[in-house]
């Protein structure tokens, strides 16, 4: 199985122009990383290609308490991949870049280890696209989800490395939803409803890797739109 690769994590901090709700967050921090990929034409045309961009992003933290970040504030977005080129142009670009609501400061680059992965977590919704459109909840049962959920994984791994995994393993030892109600993501003029997930990963290499492959490209959809990123603990 391949398994050679990095998970890069660029944080930039921001300075907040404007006051916004929390439930903006998801589509002003990733409008955010948009205005520094439209600086490129190569990196525009990246952005505006339908296809598995290999990179998610959270949402600005800390948190206020009241659920509204404040103008005039700094605050904190980690964006994280495994290309090299993105991550060199965005380390490069990032703290020159601003829109209407978010000015790039300063950018501190990591790799994420790889090490025995235990868990990982929603930090951001993770928003499952279906067919038929609509919450999965009035579509599907939760183990058809789950499939979901592994399935496309398994695609961005198969995107990345070029490859067709197995699919004939085992991910998880135990998933749990952590919300009781859905939760709302404003994304352009409409609502998604996502939730968020404790996954504890299984012991086999294709499970690891996915795991820490998720680390980069998030669960489910809208992964550069600050759905899906992740957690993780290690052992």
């Amino acid at each position: 199985m391949t398994s050679s690769f990095r998970v890069y994590e660029i944080s930039v901090k921001i300075f907040s122009l404007k006051d916004f709700k929390q439930e903006e967050a998801c589509s002003i921090s990733a409008g955010f990383v948009d205005a520094c990929l439209a600086r490129n034409n190569d990196y525009l045309n990246f952005h505006q290609t339908n296809c598995y961009k290999l990179y998610t992003q959270d949402m600005p933290y800390p948190t206020e308490p009241d659920g509204i970040y404040k103008r005039e504030k700094v605050y904190t977005i980690r964006i994280r991949t495994v290309n090299k080129e993105l991550l060199d142009y965005l380390a490069k670009n990032l703290s020159n870049t601003s829109n209407d609501y978010l000015k790039g400061l300063t950018v501190n680059i990591r790799i994420i280890p790889r090490k025995y992965i235990n868990k990982i977590y929603s930090i951001t919704p993770v928003v499952m696209k279906l067919q038929n459109g609509g919450y999965w909840k009035s579509n599907i049962t939760f183990d058809e989800y789950e499939k979901l959920l592994k399935n496309n994984l398994i695609k961005k791994y198969n995107y990345f490395f070029n490859v067709k995994l197995d699919e004939d393993f085992q991910f998880y030892t135990n998933i749990q939803k952590t919300n009781r109600k859905p939760i709302n993501v404003k994304y352009k003029n409409i609502s998604l409803l996502g939730d968020k997930f404790d996954i504890e990963i299984a012991d086999n290499e294709t499970a690891q890797s996915l795991a820490y492959l998720a680390l980069a490209v998030g669960l489910g959809g809208n992964n550069s739109r600050s759905c899906g990123f992740v957690n993780y603990k290690f052992i």
